[in-house]
């Protein structure tokens, strides 16, 4: 039996929460890491249930033991209904269901099985998206009835975002083609399908309200950023020139910045909102404010004024901030201190460190903890 949630959604700024499953190379007791969509919190997926932290200030607010493993933990901001998927050597539920759980109630109020594991689940107020290896599905939230699904080229992360903004419904998951992604504008029943990269995909996110979409390839070396309703190139990012594991993508609440990580280990923070060549279109987030212009400066090539006959290399933009972490498998969001960015590790680490929007640089670490040993 379905029931609505007791407490309605707290619709905070946010711009998605990035996630990462460990569930099948875990490390000691984790098998899950996401932010909430307003990156107040995040979730722990554990082989004994899972935990849930608040970001600012850092505090563990609840955990559930169930002597077994979860999966998947996926927040409904900040209410009391959660999306829990099975996962580790001992799961708590199969791992291809979809459990709704009422944290007020203690118990389980609605399920979703598929014939296929589970990879991956986002919440909206009003939507269920569920992403399998080669399907990714689309339910009502009030009564769990099927709206959409959609074919996806091999997707074995569960790679799918979608706009926490209840204003648009905008979601993007893989195409049929490789490196290709396809953008549904669901309130002006919009398809938008985007060549992203030639590789496999390996990281997808849109920001709040769903105007920018955000991608990675398996080689890691660029993350590009389009705008979702016309499928333009935005923004041409260099993370760096090795091959890397891309593992979070994210947008700042006014998408003025963007946060990468990678396996190796340094955290990227670019600016979107230094708009210099004249046949570039303006996102439309970035023109909503949120900072000067002349505050905001991305690396480049010296070589860059001959972007036209060069190699790409040299037109891309490098980031401005960096951050190094002990870990090569972490998430990021931004805090809600202005210039600050939050990061948690698979090591159990969980970073607070803030960046010069002038300068640039190094990041400065401001507070630094070990969440698996955090006390409620």
């Amino acid at each position: 039996r379905w029931r609505t949630p007791r407490a309605a959604p707290r619709m905070g700024k946010g711009a998605g929460g990035p996630c990462m499953s460990l569930a099948y190379t875990p490390v000691g007791p984790l098998l899950f890491l996401g932010f909430n969509q307003d990156q107040g919190c995040f979730a722990c997926g554990l082989d004994s249930g899972f935990r849930i932290f608040n970001v600012d200030p850092f505090k563990e607010t609840f955990r559930r033991d169930f002597h077994s493993g979860i999966g998947v933990v996926e927040m409904l901001f900040r209410c009391n209904i959660l999306a829990l998927v099975g996962g580790g050597k001992n799961p708590r539920h199969s791992p291809n269901k979809v459990m709704i759980w009422d944290d007020h109630q203690c118990k389980c109020i609605g399920e979703l099985t598929f014939q296929r594991d589970v990879k991956a689940v986002k919440l909206r107020r009003d939507r269920v998206v569920v992403a399998l290896e080669f399907k990714t599905y689309v339910y009502n939230f009030s009564d769990l009835k099927l709206l959409n699904s959609f074919d996806t080229a091999p997707n074995p992360s569960g790679l799918v975002a979608v706009a926490p903004n209840s204003n648009n419904m905008v979601f993007a998951c893989p195409a049929l083609h490789k490196g290709h992604v396809r953008v549904e504008l669901s309130d002006i029943k919009k398809t938008t399908f985007i060549s992203a990269h030639e590789g496999p995909l390996s990281a997808l996110a849109l920001n709040l309200d769903g105007t920018l979409l955000a991608t990675a390839s398996e080689k890691g070396t660029l993350v590009r950023v389009f705008e979702t309703h016309t499928g333009q190139l935005q923004y041409e990012l260099r993370r760096g020139m090795e091959k890397a594991v891309i593992h979070s993508i994210c947008f700042s609440h006014n998408s003025r910045y963007l946060a990468v990580t990678s396996d190796k280990k340094t955290v990227h923070i670019f600016a979107l909102g230094d708009v210099r060549n004249s046949d570039r279109v303006e996102a439309p987030a970035a023109r909503a404010g949120g900072g000067s212009d002349d505050a905001l400066h991305n690396r480049r090539s010296s070589l860059s004024f001959m972007s036209r006959v060069l190699p790409k290399y040299f037109s891309s933009e490098w980031s401005f901030a960096q951050f190094k972490v002990p870990d090569t498998r972490s998430i990021c969001a931004f805090g809600s201190q202005e210039n600050t960015l939050v990061i948690a590790c698979s090591n159990g680490s969980f970073y607070k460190c803030s960046f010069d929007a002038h300068q640039g640089g190094d990041c400065v670490q401001e507070e630094v903890y070990d969440f698996l040993a955090a006390k409620p």
